[in-house]
Order: structure tokens, then C-alpha cells, then sequence
């Protein structure tokens, strides 16, 4: 076994390997670019090495300076996580040139399933069910479109190089092909040099069901049962299970041993995970007519693969390192069995209710639920049922160089509900202040319809989006209250024995009215306060008005009552900005300084901005030319993937204040409109 390895990625997926190493009592060493140099990864590993740059290209795909940094420190082999350099062949071939070996399969087997076309092709030949597409070389854009109208619409567009998400556009309509084509080669060139793409049918009601295979390299092969990661946004995942709801042990066989005949098709060796796109054609309650096709192989380990772990007790890095020291599979087919349900919720900074926009910032508040810092089976942990994998702390910051995933909840119960209900209750307790995060969204998920009844497709998203999207789960009436409770008790710290700096509202004759301004979801508002004796307070908006009370039980637990029965919040305040969590969900309000609001009144409105930093990758109108509300005026790249600006209001493009390929910064005017009609 090695003595040391060099971990070649960043956040919680260092982290979880260098967790596996230690308890095997391996060293580690962890490589970061300049903008991870506190990161939590670093200081998880026994030794760091900076490798400069901030960007991916600049810095974790620059694989010679890994190879460097392991040659430097006598690490024997190299674990490069997932994402990054993980299916690079030549990153493989060259690791063997230097003596070092690479914790992954061989290069001929990533190369052979790395370009999703010739891995269709090889699939055919085995005998995996594949979806009707075109996979050909010629890529010119007459063919393509040709294609596609053989296929039928809809159709999905998919980079061949490509992977999560990134490079993929589903076409419904003939005239929506060529821009959506060139958009594809734009992401899948900028992300995975390599702009050719493949089409296939777009599957109806389709899930996403995924195989985790193991290979040794003395021949043998195991599937380690299903994921089901069909509950996506931008055909990423955001929630994945294990086993899938409603699969039959037939189809469950049937697909294991398709994805092993996949594995062996191109010796592979080490841990790999085949996806199939699962088609429905009589709806979500008859699994006998369920077809699957084989999508693609990943030739590392999954995000997701935490959930495995937990059902079947198998710590799956640890595998990954006893196969490429030489040694054989742990178990056999026949040894592997399914232990109760589990479920991955992935906490991303990104705002759901603005098309999963990634968010930027710093990490001022970072609370977790009780959880294990990392047990394969978090049902045999101190705490029960609940798995932490992050890869941030306090104080970090979460910039646009890499993905929006910031860490992982890991449930795990005897029965899927039981999953369920537990996962709710540690997003629940997941507080993350500073920016913007999809926490609430993923409990909005799973409290749905589709979820908790397993209607599952990857348009479940979509269908619920009624119940998901621009949510209010606190209400306004506690949302005023919490925040003027958090503010009194602020107040109520800054007085001194002082009979003067008592902030009580008390005066010789009448009572003290003080009025309080707010925003609550982009509305202005305004309340009344009024002091009473013996430290009674009114409060009253609008035609609401009532006796406000309040106990701090710790410096951010509050109890609140204001028409409404008791509440327990959790406040958090960044000068004047209150972020609000409850077991009924999470808000935000901000009270008003009427001097800002002031300084802003005139605020040109036409400007519009870039809402994180990034690249300019294109404008899409010109100097003079007339815009509707709607309408998309520019493409900027960050987190890994195109964001389209859209007009807020119909007018005439004044200026474009960048050129393609500039970086632009979070809040920089990008092109100027002049309004016409609001």
C-alpha cells in the first residue's frame, strides 16, 4: 500500500480522500491555486503545495505542475477526485512516464469512454441499449441539423467531450437548432477544448439512473447497485438516492450487469459509474414497461457516491486505493447487498428564483446540522442518519473560479421516508449567511408531490415549479417582527449604567412612536413601534397590530410573537441585513437607512449589470438597436457555465461598455439602455 498519495482537486472531495488516506494511515498532500491558499482542503492534507494561478486552467489543469509537486514530495501516487483531471488520458499517460500511479483507470479505457460518440459506438458493439442519435465525426451544421429532423423533435444536443450538465441544450423546435448548437460548441470548446457534439432523442419522462462498477485488474468486475439522480437543474444534479425508487429487481440486475459488460468492454480497472436515461412510456406507475439506454461512463468517482457508501456500508475510496496498489476486489457479485435508503442533497451558492445564477462572497455565518464529519455509513455514526462532506469553513470565500457545489448532506434511514424526514430536519439546521445558497430550495424538493411520492423524471423541477420557485416561507408579519426583535435586542446591548443610554422609548408625556423601514422580496414597507409602560411594545403595519414580544435565548436564537403563535428563529444580522431561519423555512429583510436610500434615488436604471464576476462571451445586440422586455442582450461565463443577460424593460441600446473575451467584475454596467416603457 503507499505510504503517501497527492490529492489533485480542491473542496470537500480532498477533503473526503484525505479522510479515507488518514485512516489508513496514509499521507497526503494537497496541491492549491492562490485563491485556496487557506482553504479547508489545504489544511486537511499533511503537506500543500501552490501550483499559482487562481482560474482552472491557470492552476488544477495544469497537470505538469501536479506531477511536479508529487515528484517534489514523494507522493508514489496521484488521486485526482473528479472533475479537473480526472478523465484526462494524457494526465494518466504521464503519471506512468514519471513512476506515479494514477488512482483511476487506465488512459486506453478514459480515452475509449471519454468522447461520448466513440463510446456509444463501443457500447453498441457490447450489446448496451443505446438512445437513437447521431454520433458521427462530421460535424457541420447542415449535417447536424439534417440529423436532428431524422430523429425527431425534441432532441438533446450534448457535448462529446463533456460532462455535468455543462455543453447540453435541449432543442424543441427546428428554428431554436442553430443558436442552441452554437452555444453548445461555445460552452463544450471553453470547457473540454473539444467542440463536437452528438444528438440523440430527448427521452419523455425520462430518469437518470446511474451503475457504480468496480474492476480490479485481474479481470474481475461488480456493480455496486443504482443511483437515482434524476432531480436536476441545467441537467445537473441536486438530489440523488440509492436504491431508486420503484426499479425492479429484474431491470436492477439487468442494468448491473449491462454496465459490468460496459466496464470490461474497455478494461476498465478502478471505480466508474455507466448512466443510463430510463424511459417511462406508460408514466411513473408502471416500472415493468420502463426502458433504459445507456448516456455515458465516467471514469472516476461521482459526486454522489457518498449514498452508495451508506447503503452498502462500503467506503468506496478506500477500494479505490487497495485496486490501484494491485490488490484484488474486497467482495464478490454475491457478497453485496442493499441496506435501508440514502439520500444527497448538494448545497450550491446559487439563487434558484434567478435561474440558478451562482452566487459569490464570503462565508459570514456557517452552521451544520449534528452529523458525522465522515463515516461511509452514517447510521452507524455517533450521530445517526446524517453525513457532513464540505469543503469550506467560516470566513472563506466562495468565488466564480470554480463549480457553485459547496458541500453535501448525506441522509441515510430504514426507509425512504425515514430519509426524507431526516434530511429535511439537517437542511433545516444548515445556516449559511453571506450569500445566497440553494438550501431552501432543496427543502422546498423534497417536500413536493413528485419527490416524497417518487413521481421521479429529470422534469420534475419544471413540473413543481409552482411549489419551488419564489417561495415566501416565513410571511411577512414574522419577518417584520424577528427583524425589530433582533434590532431592540442589538440596541438593548449598547446601554450602560447610564440613565440616558436606556433605549426604552420612555418619555415624561404620551409614548414614543419610532416608524421602521423595510424590504421584504423586493417590497418597501413600513411599520410602527410603539413603546409602552414597563417596557411594552406595539407593533403595527398596515392594518396589523399587536402586542410584539421577544426573549433572546442566545446570541442569534430568538422566540418572537406578533400576531402569530410563538416562533423560534435563528437571526443572523450583517449590518442591517437579517437572514431569518425557522422550521417553517428561510427569509430575508433588510431595514432601511432613508440617508442611502436617498443617495440612491437617481440611480440610472438602464444600466445593466453583471451579477457575478466572470467573462464577457458575447453581446447580442448593437449600438441603436431597439429591445423588449425579455429579450437576451449578452452571454457572460462564470462558475463553468453561460449566463444570459435579459433585457428588464423595453428600450434602445445606448452603449456596450465591454469587449468580447474582457473579464468583467460582479456589479459592472455591461451595456447601457435607455429605457422606453417600464
Amino acid at each position: 500500500m503507499f505510504s503517501k498519495i497527492l490529492i489533485a482537486n480542491r473542496g470537500e472531495i480532498a477533503c473526503r480522500i484525505a479522510a479515507t488516506a488518514r485512516q489508513m494511515g496514509i499521507r497526503t498532500v494537497a496541491v492549491y491555486a492562490d485563491a485556496d491558499a487557506q482553504a479547508k482542503h489545504v489544511a486537511s492534507c499533511d503537506q500543500a503545495v501552490p501550483i499559482g494561478g487562481n482560474s482552472p486552467k491557470e492552476s488544477y489543469l495544469q497537470w505538469q505542475r501536479i506531477i511536479d509537486a508529487a515528484v517534489a514530495t514523494g507522493a508514489q501516487a496521484i488521486h485526482p477526485g473528479y472533475g479537473f483531471l480526472s478523465e484526462n488520458p494524457e494526465f494518466a499517460e504521464a503519471c506512468a512516464q514519471h513512476g506515479i500511479v494514477f488512482i483511476g483507470p487506465p488512459a486506453h479505457s478514459i480515452q475509449a469512454m471519454g468522447l461520448k460518440a466513440e463510446s456509444k459506438r463501443l457500447m453498441a458493439r457490447a450489446g448496451v441499449p443505446l438512445v437513437p442519435g447521431y454520433h458521427g465525426s462530421d460535424q457541420s451544421p447542415d449535417l447536424l441539423i439534417a440529423r436532428a429532423t431524422e430523429i425527431g423533435y425534441p432532441i438533446i444536443i450534448k457535448a462529446s467531450a463533456g460532462g455535468g450538465g455543462r455543453g447540453m441544450r435541449v432543442v424543441t423546435h427546428a428554428e431554436d437548432f442553430a443558436p442552441a448548437l452554437l452555444s453548445c460548441q461555445r460552452e463544450a470548446a471553453s470547457g473540454f477544448d473539444n467542440e463536437a457534439v452528438l444528438i440523440e432523442k430527448y427521452v419523455k419522462q425520462p430518469r437518470h439512473i446511474e451503475i457504480q462498477v468496480f474492476a480490479d485488474s485481474h479481470g474481475q468486475c461488480v456493480y455496486l447497485f443504482e443511483r437515482d439522480c434524476s432531480v436536476q437543474r441545467r441537467h445537473q444534479k441536486l438530489i440523488e438516492e440509492s436504491p431508486a425508487p420503484g426499479l425492479t429487481e429484474a431491470m436492477r440486475q439487468q442494468m448491473g450487469q449491462a454496465a459490468v459488460a460496459a466496464a470490461l468492454a474497455v478494461g476498465y480497472v478502478g471505480a466508474g459509474t455507466v448512466e443510463f436515461i430510463v424511459e417511462q412510456p406508460n408514466g411513473h406507475d408502471d416500472p415493468d414497461a420502463m426502458r433504459f439506454y445507456f448516456m455515458e461512463m465516467n471514469t472516476r468517482l461521482q459526486v454522489e457516491h457518498p449514498v452508495t457508501e451508506a447503503v452498502t456500508g462500503i467506503d468506496l475510496v478506500q477500494w479505490q486505493l487497495l485496486i490501484a496498489a494491485g490488490e484484488s476486489l474486497p467482495l464478490r457479485q454475491e457478497q453485496l447487498r442493499i441496506t435501508g435508503h440514502a439520500i444527497e442533497a448538494r448545497v450550491c451558492a446559487e439563487n434558484p428564483d434567478n435561474q440558478f445564477m451562482p452566487a459569490t462572497g464570503l462565508v459570514s455565518t456557517y452552521n451544520k446540522p449534528p452529523h458525522n464529519a465522515f463515516s461511509v455509513a452514517p447510521h452507524d455514526g455517533p450521530v445517526h442518519g446524517v453525513r457532513f462532506d464540505d469543503g469550506i469553513r467560516a470566513g472563506d470565500a466562495i468565488t466564480p473560479h470554480y463549480d457553485s457545489m459547496i458541500a453535501k448532506v448525506i441522509v441515510h434511514g430504514a426507509t425512504r421516508a425515514q430519509a426524507i424526514s431526516r434530511l429535511d430536519a439537517a437542511l433545516a439546521d444548515t445556516h449559511i449567511v453571506g450569500l445566497t445558497t440553494n438550501v431552501q430550495f432543496l427543502r422546498d424538493i423534497i417536500k413536493t408531490d413528485s419527490f416524497s411520492q417518487a413521481r421521479l423524471d429529470t422534469a420534475l423541477i419544471d413540473r413543481e415549479a409552482d411549489t419551488l420557485f419564489d417561495q415566501d416561507h416565513i410571511g411577512i408579519n414574522q419577518a417584520v417582527a424577528a427583524a425589530v426583535a433582533h434590532l431592540l435586542q442589538t440596541e438593548s446591548a449598547l446601554q450602560t449604567n447610564d440613565a440616558f443610554s436606556v433605549r426604552d422609548g420612555w418619555r415624561a408625556f404620551g409614548q414614543t412612536q419610532r416608524r421602521l423601514d423595510f424590504v421584504y422580496r423586493q417590497n418597501t414597507l413600513s411599520a410602527t413601534l410603539t413603546y409602552g409602560k414597563n417596557g411594552a411594545l406595539t407593533l403595527q403595519m398596515g392594518e396589523q397590530i399587536g402586542p410584539l414580544r421577544y426573549v433572546c435565548l442566545t446570541d442569534t436564537e430568538f422566540t418572537v410573537q406578533w400576531c402569530h403563535a410563538p416562533l423560534l428563529f435563528s437571526i443572523y444580522a450583517t449590518g442591517k441585513h437579517y437572514t431569518l431561519f425557522g422550521a417553517q423555512g428561510m427569509a430575508q429583510i433588510t431595514a432601511l437607512d432613508p440617508l442611502a436610500q436617498a443617495a440612491h434615488a437617481h440611480d440610472d436604471v438602464g444600466n445593466l449589470t453583471a451579477p457575478m464576476p466572470g467573462s464577457m462571451v458575447s453581446f447580442m445586440v448593437q449600438v441603436g438597436d431597439t429591445v423588449t422586455r425579455g429579450q437576451p442582450l449578452a452571454v457572460i461565463e462564470a462558475m463553468k457555465m453561460e449566463h444570459t443577460i435579459s433585457a428588464p424593460n423595453d428600450g434602445v441600446v445606448q452603449a456596450l461598455l465591454f469587449a468580447v473575451g474582457d473579464q468583467v467584475q460582479e456589479g459592472a454596467p455591461l451595456l447601457k439602455l435607455m429605457v422606453t416603457k417600464v
